[in-house]
C-alpha cells in the first residue's frame, strides 16, 4: 500500500505469511496465536561437566535479560566464547543455553541451534544455507524463504523481532563459526534476542568476548572419573585406585577436554585396563597425538582442521613455534625465529593468537607460548620432509639471538658492569637482569637441548653467558644442569678446550650445590686438560675452584696448598682479579685451619687489591673476611666496621644474597661479642628479609632461629614464639627436615610450642 508520505510498507496478517515479496523497509509479521518453541534443536548437554562452573555462571548472568530504557522488550547480550580446537567451547554453550532455558521467562521462545562447521571445508555452512536451517526451525514455510543473502537476513531477522515482541524471546546458538563473514548474518539484531557463538577465533562480531582455558589438572581427574563412573557404574573406582597414573593422563592430554574424553573413552572400552597403561601408552610424545584418536573422534584431525585454515605466512610461524625448547618466546625471539622484522612478527603472532594456536604467557604483553598437545602437532608438520630446511634454519636463528643477547645482558653482570658495553637491548644493569628473568627457562633450555637441535657450539656459548647469572640468583641445581649439557656439548664437538671450560664451570657448580666429590674430580680433571694445552691462566683458576672445594669437603690444609699453588700461576701471569680470588680464598682456609693472623693478611691484601679493581662486590666479600678474622683476633669494632663498609659495597651492586650474608655476621658480632642484642635483632631481621628475597631459604630458617632466640631473651616472648612457628612451618614446607628439629627445639627453649 502506499501511505501520505509516498512510501511502501507490507502489513502480513492472518497466521504466518512469510512473503518473499519484500518491497519496502519495513516488514510488519503477525505470528499465530500458538507459537513452537524451536527448543528441540538444541544438543543434549553431557553428564559429565567439570572445572566450568566459574565460566558457566558468569555467561549465565551476561545472558540474563536486562530491562530497556523505554520499558518495551528486555535486552539481551550477544556473548561469544573462543579457543583452541577441543577445548569445550560447544559444551559450555550447550549447557549455558540448557541452564538458561530453565530460567522462567528469560527464552519462552526457545533456542536455536546451529553447528556452522566452519573449519570443515567440505561441509562448512554458508550463512545463506544456516539462515535457510534457521527460518524452517523458526516455522516459515519454504515457499516462502528467499534464496538471496540479504532478503534471508531481513526475513530472519524480522521473525525474531515479531517472537520477542509476542513475549516469545528466543537464544540463538551460533556453533563452530569460523569468521565474522560467516557469523554476521545470523546474528539477531532486534536487542532482545540473546545470541552465544562459538569460534576457534577471536571475531570481530561486537559481541562479548570470552577466551576458554583449558581445565586445571583437578578438573581434568574429576572429567576422568566421571565419564568411567558413567559408563561403567559406581564400581568402576581406577580413578581413586589410582591417583597419581590418572594426575598423569590428566597433564599428557594437557587439561584438553577433547583428549580427555578420547583417554576415558579407551579406558570405558577395556574396564579392566589400568589406567597407568595408558599413562605409559601416551608417555611418547611422537606417538601421543595418534593414540589419541578413537573412532570418528581425533584430536590430530580437530587440530588439522584449524592449520588448514591458516595463510601460509602463519602456517610457516606455527611450525616454526615448536623449534623453541623453552616454554614460550618473546616478539623478539619470535622475529628472530622467523626471520621477520619486529612489527610483521607481531601481526603473524597476532593471527595465531586469535586462531587460539598460541596464547599470551605471562601478565605481560609480549610473550607467546603453545599448549602442549598442539605443540607436539606443530612439531611433527615442522619436522616433515618439506619443512625439515625451514625448522633448521629458524632453530640455527633462535639461537644466535640467544647466545648474542644472552652475552650482551652478561656483559653488564660482571664484577665491574660500568666498563661494560651497553647495547641498544638494555640500558643498564637491572635491565640486564629482567631480560635474564624473563628468559632464564627458554636459556636453560636451549642449553640443555644444544646437541639435540644441531647447536652444540651454541649451547657452549650459553652455558658460559649463563654462569654469571645463574650464580648471582643462586640457582645452583639448575647450573649443575646446564654445564653438564655444556660439557656433553665439547664432547659432541670434540674439544678438548671446551671441555676444560665446561668443566670448570660444572666443578663450581657442583660446590654451590656441595657435591663436593664430584666438583674435585670435574676441577681435577679440567686442570690436567689445561695444562695439556698449555693454558696457565685457565689453569690458576681452577686450581683457585679446586683447592675451595676442598676446603668445603673438609681438608683445608690441601686447600692452602692449592690456592698457593694457584696464587703463584697468577702472579707469573700477572692477572690481578685472579691474584685477588685466590686471596681471598687463602684468607677463608686459614679461618677454618683456626689461623687468624694470616686470614687477615690474606682478606686485607684481596681487598686492597679488588679495590684497585673498583670491584665492589668482590672487595665487599674481602672485607666480610676481613671482619671474621677481626673477630676472632679479639678486635670486634674494627670487625664491625668493615662489616658496615661491606654492606655499603653490596648495597651498591644490589647484591641481596650476599648483603643478607653480611648481615647475619654483623649481627652475630653485635649478639655474641658485643652484647647489642636489640641492634642483633635489626640486622638479622633484616637479614631474613634479603635472604626471602633471593630465595636463600636454608639461610633463612637460620637467621629466624637466632632472631626467634634473642627475641625471647629481650622479654618479647610472643615475637619469639612468632618467628620460630614460622621457622618451623617454613622448614616443614620446604622439606628442610635438617633444620626441623632444631627450630623445634628453640620453641621448647622459649618454652612455647
Amino acid at each position: 500500500m502506499t501511505t501520505d508520505f509516498g512510501t511502501t510498507s507490507n502489513t502480513i496478517d492472518g497466521g504466518i505469511h512469510f512473503q518473499a515479496v519484500i518491497q519496502g523497509r519495513d516488514i510488519t509479521v503477525t505470528l499465530p496465536p500458538t507459537i513452537t518453541p524451536a527448543l528441540s534443536g538444541l544438543p543434549t548437554a553431557s553428564s559429565t561437566y567439570a572445572g566450568r562452573e566459574a565460566i558457566t555462571t558468569k555467561l549465565l548472568d551476561e545472558l540474563a535479560p536486562c530491562q530497556a530504557p523505554t520499558g518495551d522488550i528486555p535486552i539481551a547480550p550477544r556473548v561469544a566464547v573462543a579457543g583452541l580446537a577441543g577445548v569445550g567451547k560447544t559444551e559450555l554453550v550447550i549447557q549455558v543455553a540448557t541452564r538458561a532455558l530453565r530460567k522462567i521467562d528469560w527464552f519462552p521462545g526457545g533456542v536455536l541451534f546451529v553447528d556452522l562447521l566452519g573449519y570443515n571445508p567440505d561441509n562448512r555452512l554458508s550463512p545463506e544455507r544456516a539462515l535457510d536451517s534457521l527460518l524452517h526451525a523458526l516455522g516459515v514455510p519454504a515457499m516462502h524463504i528467499p534464496q538471496e543473502l540479504q532478503a534471508l537476513q531481513n526475513l530472519y531477522r524480522s521473525v525474531l523481532t515479531a517472537f520477542a515482541q509476542k513475549g516469545r524471546r528466543i537464544l540463538v546458538v551460533i556453533d563452530n563459526a569460523s569468521s565474522a563473514q560467516q557469523t554476521i548474518p545470523l546474528m539477531p539484531s532486534d536487542g532482545a534476542t540473546a545470541c552465544l557463538i562459538t569460534s576457534r577465533h577471536t571475531l570481530d562480531i561486537d559481541a562479548r568476548l570470552h577466551d576458554l582455558n583449558v581445565l586445571d589438572s583437578e578438573a581434568s581427574i574429576a572429567m576422568l572419573h566421571q565419564v568411567l563412573r558413567r559408563a561403567r557404574g559406581t564400581n568402576d573406582t581406577r580413578v581413586n585406585d589410582a591417583p597419581e597414573a590418572a594426575a598423569a593422563i590428566a597433564d599428557l592430554c594437557a587439561g584438553l577436554p577433547l583428549a580427555l574424553h578420547i583417554a576415558a573413552a579407551l579406558l570405558v572400552d577395556s574396564p579392566m585396563r589400568p589406567l597407568a597403561s595408558l599413562a605409559d601408552a601416551l608417555q611418547n610424545e611422537h606417538s601421543r597425538l595418534d593414540r589419541l584418536r578413537r573412532e570418528d573422534r581425533a584430536v590430530r584431525a580437530a587440530f588439522d582442521l584449524s592449520y588448514q585454515h591458516l595463510r601460509s605466512a602463519s602456517a610457516r610461524l606455527f611450525r616454526l613455534f615448536s623449534a623453541n625448547a623453552g616454554p614460550d618466546l618473546s616478539l623478539g625471539a619470535t622475529a628472530a625465529l622467523a626471520d621477520l622484522d619486529y612489527y610483521s612478527a607481531e601481526e603473524i603472532i597476532q593471527d595465531l593468537n586469535r586462531a587460539h594456536l598460541i596464547e599470551a604467557s605471562g601478565a605481560l604483553y609480549g610473550r607467546w607460548r603453545m599448549h602442549d598437545l598442539i605443540r607436539i602437532y606443530a612439531k611433527d608438520h615442522s619436522l616433515r620432509t618439506q619443512h625439515q630446511a625451514e625448522r633448521t634454519a629458524g632453530m640455527k636463528r633462535l639461537y644466535h639471538y640467544y647466545l648474542t643477547t644472552a652475552k650482551q645482558a652478561d656483559s653488564l653482570l660482571g664484577s665491574r658492569p660500568q666498563l661494560a658495553r651497553l647495547s641498544v637491548d638494555f640500558a643498564d644493569r637491572d635491565g640486564a637482569i629482567t631480560w635474564f628473568d624473563s628468559e632464564m627457562l627458554n636459556l636453560t633450555m636451549s642449553a640443555t637441548a644444544a646437541v639435540e637441535s644441531g647447536q652444540p657450539q651454541a649451547g657452549i656459548g650459553l652455558a658460559m653467558a649463563l654462569n654469571e647469572y645463574l650464580h648471582w640468583r643462586r640457582a645452583f641445581l639448575l647450573a649443575v644442569t646446564v654445564h653438564e649439557a655444556s660439557f656433553a656439548c665439547a664432547i659432541h664437538l670434540g674439544s678438548l678446550e671446551g671441555r676444560a671450560k665446561s668443566l670448570n664451570n660444572l666443578g663450581i657448580a657442583y660446590t654451590e650445590a656441595e657435591r663436593y666429590k664430584d666438583a674435585i674430580t670435574a676441577f681435577t680433571q679440567a686442570e690436567q686438560e689445561f695444562a695439556s694445552l698449555g693454558d696457565h691462566f685457565e689453569r690458576g683458576k681452577t686450581l683457585n675452584g679446586l683447592g675451595t672445594a676442598l676446603r668445603d669437603h673438609g681438608h683445608p690444609q690441601r686447600a692452602v696448598l692449592t690456592h698457593q699453588e694457584a696464587l703463584r700461576i697468577q702472579r707469573k701471569v700477572g692477572s690481578i682479579p685472579e691474584q685477588a680470588a685466590v686471596l681471598n680464598n687463602l684468607s677463608l682456609d686459614h679461618q677454618a685451619l683456626d689461623e687468624p693472623p694470616r686470614a687477615l693478611e690474606c682478606a686485607s691484601e684481596a681487598a686492597q687489591l679488588y679495590r684497585q679493581l673498583g670491584s665492589r662486590g668482590n672487595e665487599g666479600n674481602a672485607l666480610c673476611n676481613m671482619a671474621s678474622a677481626l673477630t676472632e683476633s679479639g678486635r670486634p669494632h674494627e670487625a664491625l666496621q668493615c662489616y658496615d663498609f661491606a654492606l655499603a659495597a653490596f648495597q651498591e651492586q644490589g647484591d641481596a644474597h650476599q648483603e643478607g650474608v653480611a648481615l647475619a655476621a654483623k649481627g652475630h658480632l653485635l649478639a655474641f661479642s658485643l652484647h647489642r642484642t636489640e641492634d642483633a635483632v635489626s640486622c638479622w631481621t633484616a637479614a631474613a628479609q634479603a635472604f626471602e628475597k633471593t630465595n636463600g631459604r636454608t639461610l633463612r630458617v637460620q637467621v629466624m632461629m637466632l632472631l626467634g632466640l634473642a627475641l625471647a631473651q629481650l622479654g618479647r616472648p610472643v615475637d619469639a614464639a612468632a618467628i620460630l612457628r614460622e621457622a618451623v612451618d617454613l622448614c616443614t614446607r620446604l622439606g628442610l627436615t635438617e633444620h626441623l628439629e632444631e627450630a623445634q627445639n628453640c620453641l621448647a627453649v622459649i618454652g612455647a610450642s
